[in-house]
């Protein structure tokens, strides 16, 4: 006969289970592998994720908009209801030369455009199987987004000062070089801490970065990042970084204690009124959200997020990113080329005043604040990046704003 204690005892541990499952289940999104993902070299998450880097176009174009369906990923629920843009017919961009819209898009495996002026649709293409409810991956895009959550947490007070040190937020720093790097310093990529972000090579750091094996529940780019030692003095080196964007996500998790997939939720996703759900990808062993890519979600989304920047940060009548964030993120904190474009806080800001999010194979929300104007694409580009794809890239801005102006 069983105990009437160790029964009670069996059925509360049970239910307790069934919280924590459920708990859980909100976090992280749960589901049956997705057949695409026994295609995908690799051993671990991490590798599988690793080598998208180096997919087939085809690949590219079947994975990139099931992405959050392939890998470990959780939801960005929205509201009930959307906010909406002014309908308007299509506009025709202007190239200087005789291409059509139709041959940027074929010729650079670009899967879907928008135009947004005044708050009006003045152009909307997709491609073949495309269309207005596909959640694209943003691969770099993704950045400038924590970058936004930085903002919102500083207006909030989670985060205190950009000066303040990162072992202030994340222990797991103390006693690391990185430790000694502050907030400021990371989103501005100027942490001096050395870093290769070569795409096409296996070996660099943003090729190995997620490969190594979990050690507990610490997130892969932790493990591998705190090692790293300076090359630079901290403030006077800008060097481009995925994994210090990883770190900003990880910033922002730790400070709100929430995952950057409800904090993107609860500030933003719903308050705006963003149509879709969409996802982030997480890492596997630790479960946080990856800050430097991975947010999938519908193009007029991404535009939207374009216009909320637009607006300075405004939702209805509450501004609710840090104006002092705000007035800095855009600017030409760092010039990185001859021709006066540069950096912000996680933002390229060019010499005009227009800035831009910009992700590998082709990703990009564009916005003219003297224009009124916000471009966003979705792509699977032949290649990561190039000096052609990204003139490439420009020229079509060129051909919208021709119109335009």
């Amino acid at each position: 006969m069983i105990n009437k204690n160790y029964f009670l005892f069996l059925l509360f541990f049970t239910l307790g289970i069934l919280i924590i499952a459920a708990q859980d289940a909100q976090t992280l999104e749960i589901k049956d592998a997705h057949p695409e993902l026994a295609k995908i070299p690799g051993e671990t998450m991490g590798q599988k994720l690793e080598s998208l880097l180096f997919w087939s176009q085809d690949e590219k174009e079947r994975r990139f908009p099931i992405m959050y369906d392939i890998y470990p990923s959780i939801p960005i629920p929205t509201g009930t209801q959307s906010s909406s843009f002014k309908e308007f017919s299509n506009m025709t961009p202007k190239w200087e030369d005789k291409t059509t819209l139709a041959d940027y898009m074929n010729d650079n495996h670009i899967q879907g455009v928008i135009v947004i002026q005044d708050n009006q649709i003045r152009l909307e293409k997709y491609a073949d199987g495309i269309n207005q409810e596909t959640l694209w991956t943003s691969f770099s895009v993704a950045k400038s987004v924590s970058s936004m959550l930085v903002g919102v947490a500083l207006k909030e007070g989670a985060i205190a000062s950009l000066e303040d040190p990162l072992k202030k937020y994340i222990n797991e720093f103390k006693g690391y070089d990185y430790g000694e790097v502050t907030v400021r310093q990371l989103l501005t990529m100027t942490s001096g801490i050395g870093w290769n972000e070569d795409y096409e090579d296996p070996n660099s750091d943003v090729g190995q970065m997620y490969t190594a094996p979990c050690h507990g529940t610490e997130s892969h780019i932790l493990t591998y990042m705190k090692p790293l030692k300076f090359a630079h003095k901290p403030g006077t080196y800008w060097n481009y970084s995925t994994g210090e964007t990883d770190l900003v996500g990880i910033l922002v998790q730790k400070a709100t204690g929430k995952s950057l997939s409800e904090y993107l939720s609860e500030k933003i996703w719903k308050p705006f009124g963003m149509a879709h759900v969409a996802y982030w990808l997480a890492d596997e062993c630790s479960q946080l959200n990856l800050g430097g890519s991975g947010l999938s979600a519908s193009l007029r989304d991404f535009a939207r997020l374009g216009t909320l920047m637009l607006d300075h940060g405004k939702i209805g009548n509450e501004k609710i990113i840090s104006e002092d964030y705000m007035k800095d993120a855009t600017s030409l904190l760092q010039q990185v080329n001859e021709e006066g474009d540069g950096y912000g806080y996680l933002w390229w800001r060019f010499r005009d005043g227009s800035y831009g999010a910009f992700g590998i194979f082709g990703q990009m929300i564009y916005i003219n604040p003297y224009k009124n104007l916000v471009i966003a694409q979705v792509a699977a580009w032949p290649k990561a990046g190039s000096k052609e794809l990204t003139q490439g890239r420009q020229e079509f801005i060129e051909a919208v704003q021709r119109v335009i102006d």
